[in-house]
């Protein structure tokens, strides 16, 4: 049986398939034995692993059939120990409630990642800015880019991802990147840095600008790619 791995279980088992020995039909919980009895690299993740088939979510008693589509995956979400926020959202953001919800009992760092509305960019003056998202894509963008920071920084811990839409004011947070590590080194300064530069990068949001002489849209330069 063909197995398809994501994010942990991929780099566990370097490949991003598997060939497991099965019967033509067998249960979830009896596919879980078999991949950990024959790729003992993985035995550990199985009890957290999510399971898939036929791109539908299946469950330890559910059968498995040969010619089915199967992944293994984490929970997408993360866990316990690696809680993970993602939200467009026309509320204010607060930093303090965000830290409290991603901190774990393991974590001695976090950095917090916030743009704000600019008054002034050289000579020009900006009154506000209003902001629009694609809201389906750009959580599934927001999705995207926690499972690379995890892929990336594999000591960080929580993750959140937080872009506002609707009409800020100058000096109001617009968006917000939080990552949290055991300690300063582990990886949460350049995840942090990863994040916003990837929101910025493939998230669709957009921002409308108003200046004392009227107000336009403005675009980004960066052209997605395959894999974006």
């Amino acid at each position: 049986m063909q197995i398809k791995l994501f994010a942990t279980l991929r780099d566990r088992a370097q490949a991003g398939e598997i060939t497991v020995s099965t019967a033509d039909s067998l249960t979830v919980r009896e596919l879980r034995a078999a991949v950990a009895e024959q790729f003992p690299a993985l035995a550990a993740l199985m009890k957290q692993t999510l399971v898939a088939v036929n791109q539908q979510f299946a469950f330890n008693d559910d059968l498995v059939k040969a010619g089915d589509e199967v992944a293994l995956f984490p929970p997408v979400s993360g866990g316990m120990d690696t809680p993970t926020i993602l939200r467009i959202t026309a509320d204010p953001i607060d930093l303090n409630d965000l830290q409290r919800a991603i901190t774990t009992e393991r974590d001695g760092a976090v950095v917090i990642f916030t743009g704000t509305v600019r008054r002034y960019t050289g000579s020009e003056t900006t009154d506000k800015l209003a902001y629009e998202a694609y809201t389906e894509m750009a959580v599934a963008k927001l999705e995207q880019i926690a499972r690379e920071m995890r892929e990336r920084f594999a000591d960080i811990h929580g993750i959140a991802l937080v872009q506002r839409v609707g009409e800020m004011q100058v000096c109001e947070p617009t968006v917000a990147v939080a990552v949290t590590a055991g300690h300063r080194g582990d990886g949460a300064f350049e995840a942090a840095r990863y994040g916003i530069d990837r929101l910025k990068q493939i998230v669709p949001v957009w921002k409308k600008e108003t200046r004392p002489d009227g107000s336009s849209w403005v675009e980004g330069d960066y052209t997605p790619m395959p894999g974006d």
